[in-house]
């Protein structure tokens, strides 16, 4: 038995390639549980400030509608939780007792709670493109689940590349990221994930390097992790301040 299993694994990796389409199960609900932490070094007047942040976010969205070329996709933000330690001073946020927001964060987080629990509807076709959604979707985006795919079939060592928009410290920051497939198996397609700060962003550059893992079968991510390093020069007071942010984030999603 083992050895015919070990040849069924062998004859699914000796395909040519597998083709990802974004096909997921209608009625289906997922939960997405993203972490991220972030240190921010500043150079003022020639000192160095630190900065940490640590921010978690729990995330559902259920797959409405599927058709031949499309598929709908509602999905909110439950819950929020975020802390700021700086100069020996720690801030805190959790959406589930704004009561203990600490004042000094209190108009930062005001964005936030517009966010929490308003319900967001994204249609995407099958390369994970955008087609429609809600006149302002906030947070509630699927960009850390959905990515855009190839048109072309994939085998080991396949490259494709897009343009995206990542989130630093508050900051959007245009990259391009380049993946790579890394292996095949019937239950996931590894991905290594290579990013540079899109050419034309005067001011910013760094990279990004990570891992995915794709369902072959919905042409979902079901895990990621990220880690980024980015330096920018920012305005401030009519000083001008060199900044470094030092990223990881982890994303897992889960079938509810």
């Amino acid at each position: 038995m083992l050895v015919l299993m070990a040849l069924a694994s062998l004859s699914f990796m000796a395909k040519d390639g597998v083709t990802l389409r974004l096909k997921p199960q209608q009625g289906k609900t997922y939960t997405i549980i993203s972490k991220a932490t972030t240190m921010n070094m500043m150079e003022v007047q020639g000192q160095t400030i630190n900065q940490s942040q640590n921010m978690d976010i729990k995330q559902t969205f259920s797959v409405k509608k599927v058709t031949d070329d499309q598929s709908v996709f509602e999905t909110q933000v439950e819950s929020m939780k975020m802390s700021v330690s700086q100069m020996g001073m720690k801030f805190e946020y959790d959406s589930e007792h704004p009561e203990k927001t600490s004042p000094m964060i209190a108009a930062q987080t005001k964005d936030f709670e517009k966010s929490i629990k308003k319900l967001s509807t994204i249609t995407y076709d099958l390369l994970g493109n955008v087609v429609n959604d809600s006149d302002d979707l906030d947070m509630n985006q699927l960009g850390n689940v959905i990515i855009k795919l190839p048109k072309e079939e994939l085998a080991i060592g396949s490259q494709w590349t897009m343009d995206k928009t990542v989130s630093i410290s508050e900051m959007e920051i245009k990259s391009t990221m380049t993946y790579t497939v890394t292996a095949i198996t019937k239950k996931s397609i590894e991905l290594s994930i290579k990013g540079v700060v899109k050419e034309g962003s005067e001011g910013v550059n760094g990279t990004w390097d990570g891992t995915v893992s794709i369902n072959p079968q919905t042409g979902m991510v079901t895990k990621s992790t990220t880690k980024s390093n980015i330096s920018m020069t920012i305005s401030e007071q009519g000083l001008s301040i060199p900044v470094t942010a030092v990223g990881n984030t982890t994303v897992t999603v889960e079938e509810k």
